[in-house]
């Protein structure tokens, strides 16, 4: 999944750590991520939560996409701050999971608390079987 995840990688994230239900993504903020009031545009803080949700919710090896997600901001994100969002699974239900990321800049400071709704859809990321095995 990392390697056709052209949008994570196109802006810097690293995949660090990925198990069952959970998942650790990485990105530092750029200059051409800062907005009008030089900290970092709310939109690159949901992405960064966002792949981190991605990743742990496919962690199963069954295709998931989002159903539905919402973020608090709690502090300011600023120019050369080193983002790390943590994504947990709270639940899985049927095809359905829920998963909540916590954005720190530095891994201390919370910077927003994001929650995503999974839903499986037909396929995995790897094939099953004796081919997929390998």
């Amino acid at each position: 999944m990392w390697a056709g995840d052209d949008a994570s990688r196109g802006l810097g994230m690293t995949l660090d750590e990925v198990r069952p239900g959970y998942a650790r993504v990485s990105m530092r903020v750029r200059e051409d991520m800062v907005n009008g009031h030089a900290i970092c545009h709310g939109g690159f803080v949901f992405a960064v939560a966002d792949s981190a949700f991605a990743f742990a919710c496919n962690s199963y090896n069954r295709s998931s996409v989002a159903q539905a997600c919402d973020i608090v901001f709690v502090a300011p994100a600023l120019l050369a701050d080193v983002l790390v969002a943590e994504a947990v699974e709270r639940t899985r239900f049927g095809r359905n999971g829920v998963y909540d990321v916590t954005v720190r800049r530095g891994g201390s400071e919370v910077v927003a608390e994001f929650r995503g709704r999974s839903r499986e859809i037909a396929g995995t990321l790897v094939p099953e079987g004796p081919e997929g095995a390998g």
